[in-house]
């Protein structure tokens, strides 16, 4: 349930994929009945009653128009197009319609303006027709002249909720200050975790969101990181075009970098691109430890890969970027050189470009380590000096490299069913079907091992039966990256995490293949 489109820019001489966002997948709730816009399978029937978001309440979000950033302020053209690939519609009746395919028919373009105050609620007049679309008992309506509470719309943003932050008018991303305790947009390129942010969800504070942060902290409106999220750290979310946007603050003032520390706090009440953002697909970042040394993987020495650091920094953090027609994987430095095969068997980061000879195989073992096989069809081996090289036909244990995610400090876990979140606002128990999810904090342990905490500061406790976050006592697990975006998660005891029938969240077997592959 992404919505983006990947492609690369050139930054500071480094390229960095990124996503910009121009069409966005997005849910939407009308205002009055609190229920979501409804595209039913069958019949191309449009109804505005659906309690959650699922795959029939996702619409697409494509803007019609190159519009001017800067002269309709947050107004702007778009069209809505259904999971079925209909575009929502206005006939010259007032009927609304979403059984069309043509996207240059006019009655499909509506104009996006968002309320004043603090609601930040988006109404939708058709440009054809001249009216605004609502909601009536089980129908749709295109018939006010002025949008009321039936007529106005919040936006539940579809996309996976983990991105970076991307300014447009400074080309620069949002990452946590040296100290912690502020946000400022000067990075040339997203690496670590401190430019990893969670937009989380309020549906409860009418749809706003918050800006979570990888140290689990909250910003507030005059720039400042807190421990709770108050009324000062909910934004109202405005799309513009080029699906560009905008967040608003409980007084009408945008975040935008201020200063020479491009400081991100709340100042104008008017949109420029100084105010504009693309949220952009956090690629995954990891950290390996070797297992015959215990020492992190790392190319601060220079062009050799070399398990000889004892602390992870950027030299030892490594992007990794799937090749889905090899099904293997580029590990990228933030140098912006690739790990490659060099003659003899030896590991450099010496590639500018990606060729055959810097993809990797990830072989994932039943101790929660991770072998590499290289292009030459041997595995990976760590030298007693701590060298790489691919010379070795058999997995030992000098193979094996223990994984820490390191951009994901905290997870968003997804399935088919829905998000990972409480059974109950009360409850203690974890269920993978709900609309809204649980921000989940990962501590790193000893050889790969991770903790996973909640936000109560409890620790998940997890057997066949379920999942509840209740214990003082940290219980261990693997994450594996099995997929781009998806993850498979092992107890140290060797079983799985799985999603049963109802939105059951347990352990099931040892068997990768019965295991559930989540979205993070």
């Amino acid at each position: 349930m992404n919505g983006f489109n990947n492609h690369e820019i050139n930054e500071g001489g480094l390229k960095h994929s990124v996503s910009p966002c121009s069409c966005w997948t997005i849910g939407l709730v009308n205002v009055d009945s609190k229920r979501y816009l409804t595209a039913e399978t069958f019949g191309f029937k449009i109804n505005a009653n659906g309690a959650s978001l699922k795959k029939k309440q996702l619409w697409t979000l494509e803007p019609s128009t190159n519009n001017s950033l800067l002269s309709d302020g947050p107004t702007t053209t778009i069209r809505l197009r259904s999971h079925l690939d209909k575009y929502l519609a206005v006939d010259t009746f007032g009927n609304v319609t979403c059984d069309g395919d043509d996207p240059t028919d006019p009655g499909t373009v509506f104009q996006v303006s968002v309320t004043d105050g603090n609601s930040g609620s988006w109404a939708l007049k058709n440009v054809v027709r001249g009216y605004f679309l609502g909601a009536s008992s089980d129908n749709l309506k295109c018939t006010a002249k002025a949008a009321g509470s039936s007529e106005l719309w919040l936006v539940h943003l579809a996309a996976r909720p983990q991105v970076n932050l991307r300014s447009v008018g400074r080309k620069r991303f949002a990452h946590l200050s040296e100290n912690l305790d502020e946000i400022h947009v000067d990075a040339n390129i997203p690496w670590g975790e401190d430019t990893l942010f969670t937009l989380e969800l309020r549906p409860d504070d009418d749809f706003k969101y918050a800006i979570h942060t990888c140290n689990n902290k909250y910003l507030s409106r005059d720039g400042k990181l807190v421990d709770t999220c108050t009324s000062n750290c909910l934004f109202s979310l405005e799309y513009h075009s080029a699906g560009s946007l905008a967040l608003r603050d409980k007084v009408g003032g945008y975040l935008s970098p201020i200063g020479s520390k491009a400081l991100l706090k709340t100042r104008s009440q008017t949109v420029t691109k100084d105010e504009l953002f693309t949220l952009e697909d956090s690629l995954p970042q990891a950290s390996f430890i070797a297992a015959l040394n215990s020492k992190y993987v790392s190319v601060k020495q220079g062009v050799d890969v070399t398990a000889n650091q004892d602390e992870i920094s950027d030299h030892e953090t490594f992007q990794l970027e799937f090749d889905p027609s090899t099904k293997r994987w580029y590990i990228r430095t933030m140098q912006d050189r690739y790990w490659t095969l060099e003659t003899g068997g030896g590991i450099q980061a010496v590639a500018d470009k990606k060729s055959s000879n810097a993809l990797f195989e990830l072989a994932w073992q039943g101790d929660g380590s991770v072998c590499f096989r290289a292009n030459n069809g041997k595995y990976v081996s760590t030298k007693r000096s701590g060298h790489l090289y691919a010379n070795v036909d058999a997995i030992d244990d000098a193979c094996k490299y223990f994984f820490y995610l390191i951009n994901r400090p905290i997870l968003v876990l997804k399935c088919d069913q829905g998000f990972v979140g409480y059974k109950s606002s009360s409850g203690l128990r974890l269920e993978c079907n709900k609309a809204s999810y649980e921000t989940i904090q990962v501590e790193r342990s000893d050889k790969g091992i991770v903790f996973f905490k909640g936000q109560t500061n409890k620790y998940w406790h997890a057997n066949d039966e379920g999942v509840s976050v209740e214990s003082d006592v940290p219980e261990g697990f693997f994450i594996e990256l099995r997929e781009p975006t998806r993850i498979c998660i092992k107890s140290v005891t060797g079983y799985y995490l799985s999603a049963g029938k109802n939105g059951m969240f347990k352990l099931g077997d040892g068997d990768y293949n019965n295991a559930t592959k989540w979205e993070y």
